[in-house]
This record gives C-alpha cells, sequence and structure tokens, in this order.
C-alpha cells in the first residue's frame, strides 16, 4: 500500500467553474497544506473524466499529493492515479482492491460500525465517515453524529476522516475524537482564497488536536 497522509483531505467540485479557474483552485488547496487530493465528478462522461484528471494529476505530482479519483476504477487506472474512493453504491471494496492491486489507495465511505469493519476486512485504507453536517454538494448525504464517528474509529485500524459541512468555525465539535483528519469540499472550493482557506482550516485543525 502507498502511504498517504489524510490530514487535510480535499474534495474537488468543478460546479459552475471554467476549467482554468478549477485547476486554479486546485492548485491553490494544494499550495494551502491539503495533504490529499480526491476528484470527484458526477457529471461528465468517461473521456471528460479522464481528460480532467490527467491535468489536476499533473499538479498533485508536483506537490507530492495522491490523487484519489472518485467511484470510477476505470478512470484511476487510465490515468495511474494513486488511488480510488468507492461509496455506498458503488463498487464493492474487495473489488476495487482486486482490480486496483496493493500498491494503490483504497477508500470507502462508512456510516455505521459494521460498514466500517466490512470495509476495512474488505482492503480499505481509510474511511471517510459522515456527514457531519449538511452539506451545499450535489451529493446526498445522511447525518452521521460525533458518537458514531468516535465509535467507528475506535472499532477499525485504519484512518477514519469526518466529512461533511466541515470548516474552521465548526470542527470543534470533533474535539476528542480520534479521527486522522478532515474532507472538505467547499470550505476550500467555494472559498474566496483556497489557498488562505486551506491554510487556516489546516491550523485550525491543529488548535484543537484534530490532527
Amino acid at each position: 500500500m502507498r502511504k498517504f497522509d489524510p490530514t487535510l483531505y480535499f474534495i474537488t467540485d468543478s460546479t459552475n467553474y471554467t476549467e482554468a479557474e478549477f485547476l486554479f483552485r486546485v492548485e491553490q488547496a494544494l499550495k494551502g497544506g491539503a495533504t490529499l487530493l480526491q476528484l470527484r465528478e458526477k457529471e461528465k462522461s468517461t473521456r471528460e473524466y479522464i481528460e480532467l484528471a490527467e491535468k489536476v494529476h499533473e499538479i498533485a505530482k508536483r506537490y507530492n499529493v495522491p490523487l484519489i479519483i472518485d467511484d470510477r476504477v476505470d478512470v484511476a487506472l487510465a490515468i495511474d492515479a494513486e488511488g480510488v474512493h468507492v461509496g455506498a453504491s458503488d463498487m464493492p471494496v474487495a473489488a476495487a482492491r482486486k482490480l486496483m492491486g496493493e500498491d494503490k489507495i483504497v477508500g470507502a465511505t462508512a456510516k455505521t460500525v459494521p460498514w466500517a469493519k466490512e470495509a476495512c476486512e474488505q482492503g480499505a485504507d481509510y474511511l471517510g465517515v459522515g456527514a457531519i453536517y449538511p452539506t451545499t454538494t450535489k451529493v446526498v448525504t445522511v447525518r452521521t453524529s460525533p458518537e458514531t464517528l468516535d465509535e467507528i474509529t475506535k472499532a477499525v485500524p485504519i484512518p477514519v476522516n469526518a466529512i461533511g459541512g466541515l470548516n474552521k468555525d465548526n470542527i470543534d465539535i470533533l474535539k476528542g475524537i480520534g479521527i486522522s483528519g478532515i474532507c472538505v469540499v467547499s470550505a476550500i472550493m467555494k472559498a474566496d482564497d483556497p489557498k488562505s482557506a486551506a491554510e487556516k482550516l489546516k491550523a485550525r485543525a491543529k488548535e484543537l488536536r484534530l490532527i
């Protein structure tokens, strides 16, 4: 398995951005300290997804940050991305692991302890758990309580990241929970200054000893 740092996991959303603006924001997030990058595209065709992923991958490589492709193992393999993330309705973790191989990162979504244990047993390298707060992304989410998040962190030996509506002003709800990092979309993607937003979010997380 490839080593990775889940501390500040940035998930993209290209909605309403030109490609140039989108790529600029991705790079600014990496300059600001994002340690893991996920490209998430729900609307693009396979060809469009691959073409964008190649451009994002080139940026990620410059900052030595692993690129995770959301949902699509085929796209991840096509561009030789560092990993893939599979959700509840996507390919099973075991199948993703088989296709990706042992040297790639496979992440999974989990909302309950049994679900988390199953994903871990099937070969997941990390878990994304949430949504902690309501989100503004197009992804349909179900709220996850901090108590459930805490139970999951104690039930599995792999890194667990909190996700869902998190920003520097509300992550104090996670204090005392043994997460390995936080996943954010809008807090960085929609910020006026993505670089500064990433820096401030990371600083606040360290201040609270979340990471």
